[in-house]
């Protein structure tokens, strides 16, 4: 399939943006096959996610807290190196020398964070940025001082590129490679001092346990100067992944840097904006590699990153339930190796993290969190759970529904249509009881949100809310049921004390539509209230919620009445939201 290509944006102005977004690139057909990476892709544990500007001591919390718990295999960590001074963001992205001491922490704090992310079982990718140096002169944030083609210790004038201007000339090689991307001075990786220099930084990252590299701005790098780079560095088993933003008709491919390691697929993200905010999720059917991307094992495959979110390029958090439907399904895909971008909410695209770097709490400050929403962190252990399976028992209302299988290992539904869907789903998984983990967290004797029973034809019936999703797999079993067959009600609500929530139907086992025979749900998993009820196999229902205050006053939900089958066996699971 060959998308429509977008247009060129026009350039960001210095410090607008990091080297490597110099350029929203178009997309275009099928790549020539390239060599097979010399560092393996990071294995089972394949999913990365990306804390973007957060402090190191913040990053060792959310590695024990939260990624090491929920399976992620990868924290990508932005710049260590000593940098200018300024709150922007981009000033992680100008170095001013390879010492550990930017505003993310210093060298102590950056060691306890990879010590502390090992214990977690996650391993550490460090953010290098060795294409380039910085725009001007000044102190940095370790206290050298510097000017554009001068860092005492370091580099000198003639460690730069003769081209001291900025580059002009996408279809140009040279140019893209050996002139400045935005003005900053442009190291001559050709040469054997800078190699060895950037190598030696490398190994000093890897002298305190890191265990890959992301590079900055690869594109403006000949793939034989970073091939010699590599080469220099001691620890050969590094995994690298590198940013090379595909450009249709230039001359710098991604294909080309494969060979020293992975390439983050740009593609990828510009692709499911296209789908998830203007096309059909239907069009997704045979998703891959087929689409003109590189080889799955070759990629590093995301949504979003913090160049992208600025940009316009792709989706990001101010999309919603678009946005977390796109990250479930780039984890529930075979595609790639996921990276999940973390980032912070901004006024203007300059803006700086909050607070320096220090997250105090996820959801405060403006910290988005991504890594830890329920619906996409609890989709890495839903990755593990079906690796090395391909996509089977695909589904699609013809447009905005879809469901997929991976093999008989796991199953997801996606509904970005305006409406519920209610929907029997066939899958190939064994019969039994499994845990729905976009809405409730795999537990020792079942699950905390609502279970689905998968028949002996392995077919399930579920109703999926406007923007939401399901998914099962093998190893989250859900709670065994309390009726044979039936309705398994759960509806998010809010209340004030002293308030609950009512299920009331046109079935007498619902009350017959009587508000004082209502039955009242189960606060136990507040703000979602449960209840199973035991209905006859086939019955279909039409049913509401229903609030009541200690006065017994009673508020119904608006819109029009609610409505399910009871399948053949077991219960059909409800998920819904009050509706005020």
């Amino acid at each position: 399939m060959v998308p429509t290509p977008p247009a060129r944006p026009r350039r960001r102005p210095l410090g607008a943006l990091t080297a490597g977004a110099a350029l929203l690139l178009s997309l275009a057909g099928p790549l020539a096959a390239a060599p097979p990476a010399a560092a393996a892709p990071p294995g089972v544990k394949d999913v990365t996610a990306t804390l973007f500007e957060w402090s190191f001591a913040s990053v060792a919390k959310a590695c024990t807290d939260t990624l090491g718990p929920k399976g992620y295999g990868y924290v990508e960590v932005s710049p260590a190196e000593e940098h200018i001074q300024g709150p922007q963001w981009w000033t992680s992205y100008q170095p001013v020398s390879y010492r550990i001491a930017g505003r993310l922490g210093d060298r102590a704090a950056f060691q306890n964070m990879v010590t502390t992310c090992h214990a977690a079982g996650v391993k550490v990718i460090a953010d290098a940025v060795i294409n380039h140096m910085t725009a001007g002169a000044g102190t940095g944030t370790g206290g050298t001082t510097y000017t554009k083609y001068t860092y005492p210790g370091l580099y000198q004038d003639q460690d730069f590129h003769g081209c001291r201007q900025p580059i002009s000339n996408y279809g140009d090689r040279s140019n893209v490679q050996n002139c400045e991307l935005v003005q900053l001075a442009d190291l001559d990786t050709g040469s054997a001092y800078v190699q060895q220099t950037i190598a030696n930084y490398l190994d000093d990252l890897a002298s305190l346990g890191v265990d890959g590299y992301r590079i900055d701005a690869a594109k403006h790098i000949a793939a034989s100067d970073l091939a010699a780079i590599k080469a220099r560095t001691t620890k050969k088993d590094a995994y690298w992944a590198q940013e090379v933003i595909y450009g249709a008709g230039e001359p710098i491919q991604p294909s080309e840097y494969t060979g020293t390691g992975d390439v983050d697929e740009f593609r990828v993200g510009t692709d499911l904006k296209r789908i998830f905010a203007g096309g059909k999720l239907a069009d997704l059917n045979g998703w891959g590699a087929s689409w003109g991307y590189l080889p799955s094992n070759q990629a590093r495959s995301f949504v979003d990153n913090w160049d992208t979110e600025r940009n316009g390029s792709t989706l990001n958090a101010t999309y919603g339930n678009t946005y977390t439907l796109a990250n479930v399904f780039l984890l529930a895909q075979t595609y790639g190796s996921p990276n999940v971008y973390s980032g912070y909410s901004f006024a203007a695209i300059d803006d700086g993290p909050p607070n320096g770097g220090t997250v105090n709490a996820c959801y405060q400050d403006g910290w988005n969190c991504t890594h830890a929403w329920r619906q996409v962190a609890n989709m890495v252990g839903f990755r593990a759970a079906v690796a090395g399976t391909a996509v089977t028992n695909w589904w699609s209302d013809g447009a905005n529904a879809i469901a997929f299988g991976r093999g008989a290992k796991g199953y997801v539904a996606l509904n970005h249509e305006s409406g519920a869907l209610t929907q029997t789903f066939q899958t190939s998984l064994p019969a039994g009881s499994y845990c729905d983990v976009e809405h409730g967290d795999p537990a020792p004797g079942g699950c905390t949100g609502p279970s689905y029973t998968v028949g002996a034809d392995g077919r399930f019936t579920a109703t999926v809310g406007a923007g939401d999703a399901v998914a099962l797999y093998v190893g989250a079993p859900g709670a065994a049921s309390t009726v044979a067959t039936g309705a398994s009600f759960a509806v998010t609500a809010t209340t004030s004390y002293g308030q609950n929530i009512y299920v009331v139907g046109d079935n007498a086992a619902l009350g017959g539509w009587d508000p004082a025979k209502a039955l009242p749900l189960s606060s136990a998993g507040y703000p979602v209230w449960r209840l199973d009820v035991a209905l006859p196999a086939g019955t279909a229902v039409q049913y509401k919620y229903l609030r009541k205050d200690a006065s017994g006053a009673v508020t119904w939900e608006s819109g029009a009445n609610r409505t399910a089958t009871v399948p053949a066996s077991g219960t059909v699971a409800l998920n819904d939201t009050w509706r005020p």
